[in-house]
């Protein structure tokens, strides 16, 4: 939705009636996940994906069919045939579900969060009583003081309300199953009787802060905003922490580290990076100092091994324990034998994606002797 909602903005001020598809479930390989949307307006014209293109096709037809009334808003399923190898499918093998619809009445209200960055998150019954019916929910917002929509019941629309800020919390998207009355518990009613919810949150984007305007921090900003980062670049030097050096960051700061942790530091969540990119003892080591005392999930620091190793010794003399030292990622980056600024934002946001997905990757900090060849 992030990507499209203009788009559809531009479609509605024309005119254009629109339908959307979300997808709301996966299983086995997909790929896209929940919350992935695609637009379709009474013209045909089309913004967004929910699969890379396997059935971007059937799913205009079925929006066609939406729009125009002769199909009501609902519930659609691909997946891989292997009786019919030209039917309308997933090559990579999974199943996807699609909720289809038209546009909402939460739409402008939703938009306006996302252009602003504040979070907010719909709640869409898609299966079961009261299908199609929808609940906008807003971080602390009353919802007895804003038209918020219902999902059927005042109980149900507590417990999903209180669900919908969880997600919210964890930026994750996904069906939840409940009693016509908010029972957490369905297993026990008859498959006609549960209600199947879409919660589609959307979290404000992940920071990355990097600490240092130097030459590897212009790549790193560049290839940070291409998955979706809202980055801040932090320097105390007047002369190298300029907009004109560093056009794609969000925000440019002439500070010193332990100033922005002290205004901003309890922002940052798991979700977060702190990149330090500096060799300067006067900054390197107050920005790690900083970054330890706050729940960020990812402290990446660049530096030879020998450099680590004596800015270990400067961080314990200032206090920093050794199981907050733990946390530094140095050297920084995935050990993929990069030279260049381009090539190390790569290793860099590698190593980002493997730790916060968990996987097992070959990290310069695991390894032994020198990082260039």
């Amino acid at each position: 939705m992030r990507d499209i909602a203009d788009e559809i903005a531009a479609w509605r001020r024309r005119g254009r009636s629109v339908a959307l598809a979300r997808v709301v479930d996966v299983e086995g390989s997909g790929p896209r996940g929940p919350g992935a949307a695609m637009a379709v307006n009474d013209q045909g014209e089309v913004a967004g994906s929910v699969s890379g293109g396997c059935v971007e096709g059937a799913v205009v037809t079925e929006a066609i069919d939406v729009l125009s009334g002769t199909q009501p808003s609902r519930l659609v399923t691909f997946g891989y045939s292997d009786d019919d190898a030209f039917a309308v499918g997933l090559t990579c093998g999974g199943t996807i579900r699609l909720f289809i619809e038209p546009i909402g009445p939460f739409f402008d209200v939703m938009a306006a969060r996302l252009r602003d960055e504040q979070p907010v998150a719909l709640a869409t019954v898609v299966d079961g009583p009261g299908a199609g019916s929808a609940m906008l929910v807003v971080p602390g917002e009353d919802p007895e003081a804003h038209e918020c929509g219902t999902l059927g019941s005042d109980e149900l629309d507590r417990v999903v309300r209180r669900d919908a800020l969880g997600e919210l919390e964890a930026a994750r998207s996904g069906v939840r199953h409940y009693g016509p009355d908010g029972e957490t518990t369905p297993e026990d009613l008859d498959d006609t009787e549960i209600v199947r919810v879409f919660i589609e949150s959307h979290a404000p984007p992940p920071q990355m802060w990097i600490f240092g305007a130097v030459d590897f921090t212009a790549a790193l900003a560049r290839a940070a905003k291409l998955l979706g980062y809202r980055v801040t670049v932090c320097d105390a030097r007047t002369v190298f922490a300029t907009r004109r050096r560093f056009p794609m960051a969000d925000e440019v700061m002439v500070s010193w580290p332990q100033d922005l942790f002290e205004l901003r530091g309890g922002t940052l969540t798991a979700r977060d990076a702190v990149c330090i990119l500096t060799h300067d003892p006067k900054f390197d080591v107050p920005a790690v100092a900083g970054a330890v005392a706050t729940d960020v999930g990812y402290i990446g620091v660049m530096g030879s091994r020998t450099t680590h190793a004596k800015r270990l010794e400067r961080l314990r003399e200032a206090g920093v324990d050794d199981a907050a030292l733990e946390r530094l990622m140095s050297p920084i980056g995935l050990d993929l034998g990069g030279r260049t600024p381009e090539e190390t934002a790569i290793s860099i946001c590698a190593e980002i994606i493997a730790r916060r997905t968990g996987r097992d990757v070959p990290s310069l900090r695991d390894a032994e002797g020198a990082i260039h060849a």
